[in-house]
């Protein structure tokens, strides 16, 4: 198998820091909290989500 380094740019917006700006601002427009999830896939290892997700540990931030 062959593993394709990732460029520099999707390293940062795949970012932690990057999915946490997003979540604010979609707190500030929609005025609904917001979860920043890890996940175990690599390309996307951050999500936001308005749903808490079934499993608490997975949850790294909560923008309320």
């Amino acid at each position: 198998m062959t593993i394709i380094p990732f460029s520099a740019r999707r390293t940062r917006l795949a970012s932690f820091e990057n999915a946490y700006a997003v979540a604010v601002q979609l707190r500030e427009t929609t005025g609904i909290d917001q979860f920043v999830v890890r996940t175990d896939n690599p390309v996307q290892p951050f999500r936001v989500s308005r749903h808490s997700p079934q499993h608490p540990e997975t949850v790294l931030a909560l923008v309320a």
